[in-house]
């Protein structure tokens, strides 16, 4: 069986270790977990790896985070996976700093990244792994905090909160959707 994981994000040094590229941080990690590299393909950076027994082909793609859908199109159509084997990773300012939100389906919750997936899919069923940012934040600051780095505490909690997000992407492909949600929401 395989799935196609993808981690949101924006290409780019400048973009690197900020809130709205923790997609690309989960897809990272679970990469390191389990003895992946990515190379650079076809609109994004894939890295192939196995887990126990399943192929996962781990996404990031190099079309920014407005334009994903044609990166995630692509890469289902190239390695024939199904939508519903297709999860997406992305950050949430509706969810407090680490919380992990799984889900079959749902709207783009104002997400660029996600509007975009839906308007190239047509469709709004497929799964994604919510990772929240926080929402700490003054009046008109919203761009800042998205695309500034993440704080000293936060910092200080990153590492248990990806392994958490890769453990909860990782039991997907081994219990399957439901059983991840239940598991992991709200961890």
């Amino acid at each position: 069986m395989k799935y196609l994981i993808v981690g949101l994000g924006n290409p780019g040094s400048e973009y690197e270790g900020t809130r709205h590229n923790i997609g690309f941080d989960v897809v990272d990690t679970i990469a390191q977990r389990l003895d992946g590299s990515f190379e650079t393909a076809r609109l994004g950076e894939v890295s192939t790896v196995r887990f126990k027994g399943r192929t996962l082909v781990l996404l990031k793609p190099s079309t920014f985070m407005n334009l994903s859908g044609k990166a995630v199109r692509y890469w289902m159509d190239a390695e024939k996976i199904p939508l519903d084997r297709t999860v997406v990773v992305t950050d949430d300012l509706n969810l407090p700093f680490g919380t992990l939100r799984l889900r079959a389906k749902g709207s783009d919750g104002g997400h660029n990244g996600l509007k975009d997936i839906q308007a190239v899919l047509q469709s709004t069923k497929y799964p994604r792994l919510r990772f929240g940012i926080g929402a700490e934040f003054g009046k008109g600051k919203q761009v800042n905090h998205v695309l500034g780095s993440w704080d000293d505490d936060e910092r200080g909690k990153m590492e248990e909160r990806l392994t958490t997000a890769t453990d909860a992407l990782l039991n997907i492909t081994t219990a399957g959707l439901a059983r991840a949600m239940n598991t992991y929401n709200g961890k």
